[in-house]
């Protein structure tokens, strides 16, 4: 028989040692964002396959390229780091592209896509208000796509230039040449804000394929394009002009045209692989950029309130 002083008595204001920890908050915008990756796994598998054939090519390339230095006659000066440095600074080029593409087709699908499973009526009976629904899919081809892009793109180009620096110790060249005129680290510059450039001038768009993705209850794809095609063809019979399909064009191109000067100050080529062709002053000055902003702050609005009203298909 225990006495009572055995008994061990819990007071109130002195919890136990498990319980002083704090209770962790529910974060619904973070975990809306997991969700969404868990749903799609397209938003990092299409970067990552594009990425792995890029790698694959270069290296096809790289052993062509030794092929050829080691038939070469002795008379012609072979330049290998040539036939490395251009496909590193090229590769991240379409894994961007593909990122994009996975964007466009995320967003056209993501609020179509709940009410036509019906899934969406789970969805809603969460704590989670349709405010951050909505902005957490936005966040994926605004932040995190081009975060999985820059990701891809550097490992990408690391493994180009390590498989490249082997093929030039064995062609008894140094491999300094070849980071040298590859310009790797200020290429992750250059990279960086090409993305944040393409993001923020591309978030309209997003913002229109959610709206039309939150609205649409079959064909999302033709009622993204049919309005887009009715008003050119209308302003075309009415007033013989172009000027909405010219807006649309500087919208898809705008972006290098404002955020990139096209020559550099010091010389070179026209491609973009100087830190002297960005000028972020004239993009951050660019009426079309705060403009599409605010543009994508009524479409997300709109979109909100659309998934709110909206029932399953």
């Amino acid at each position: 028989m225990s006495s009572p002083s055995n008994l061990t008595l819990h007071d109130p204001s002195n919890p136990p040692p498990h319980a002083t920890g704090p209770v962790g908050e529910p974060r619904p915008f973070y975990w809306s964002i997991r969700r969404e990756l868990w749903e799609n796994r397209s938003i990092y598998l299409a970067p990552f396959i594009v990425a792995a054939v890029v790698l694959f090519a270069s290296a096809i390339g790289t052993m062509t390229a030794a092929q050829r230095t080691r038939h070469a006659p002795a008379n012609v000066p072979a330049k290998p780091h040539s036939s490395v440095s251009s496909p590193v600074r090229m590769a991240p080029a379409p894994i961007m592209l593909a990122s994009f593409l996975v964007g466009f087709f995320y967003c056209l699908d993501t609020l179509y896509g709940e009410r036509r499973e019906r899934s969406i009526l789970f969805w809603k009976s969460l704590p989670v208000s349709d405010r951050t629904t909505v902005l957490s899919k936005a966040t994926i081809p605004l932040a995190v796509l081009p975060a999985i892009a820059f990701a891809l793109s550097v490992v990408t180009q690391i493994l180009i230039l390590q498989l490249g620096s082997l093929f030039m110790l064995g062609s008894g060249d140094s491999p300094s040449r070849l980071w040298a005129e590859a310009r790797f680290f200020s290429g992750l510059v250059i990279m960086l804000y090409g993305l944040i450039v393409h993001a923020l001038w591309f978030a309209p768009i997003y913002a229109w394929l959610l709206l039309v993705s939150a609205w649409a209850k079959r064909a999302p794809v033709l009622w993204a394009l049919l309005p887009i095609l009715g008003i050119s063809a209308l302003e075309r019979m009415a007033f013989n002009t172009w000027h909405f399909m010219h807006m649309l064009q500087y919208r898809v191109t705008g972006a290098m045209l404002e955020g990139f000067a096209h020559k550099p100050k010091g010389g070179g080529g026209g491609d973009f692989s100087r830190l002297s062709q960005l000028d972020p002053v004239k993009f951050l000055g660019a009426p079309g950029l705060w403009v599409g902003l605010l543009f994508t702050v009524m479409f997300l609005a709109a979109a909100v309130r659309l998934r709110r009203s909206r029932e399953p298909i």
